[in-house]
């Protein structure tokens, strides 16, 4: 008898948890949503997406730059008779 009283209310413990929790998550989605949906978010965001897309093709320059440039590192670091490091990756760029 224990058992079944512990079951049942579990069950409906559960049942009535996740209905609350279902509301509240509703709710705070809805809230979320209307907040993204707002003029002063969406400029911002507008904002942002012109700025990387003035600087995309500079952040490739360097990305490409930068890995030349730790590449040439390691070559002189194992020219030395250091060992390359382990997980060193070509560059699929080259």
């Amino acid at each position: 008898m224990k058992k079944l009283s512990f079951v049942l209310g579990a069950a409906v413990g559960y049942v009535l948890g996740t209905r609350a929790g279902r509301a509240r998550y509703e709710q705070i989605a809805a809230q979320a949503k209307k907040l993204w949906q707002s003029e002063p978010v969406q400029a911002r965001v507008d904002e942002a997406g012109e700025e990387v897309r003035r600087l995309a093709p500079k952040l490739g320059t360097l990305t490409v730059e930068g890995v030349k440039q730790v590449q040439s590192l390691v070559k002189k670091k194992t020219s030395k008779g250091a060992e390359a490091p382990s997980g060193t990756v070509d560059n699929p760029a080259e």
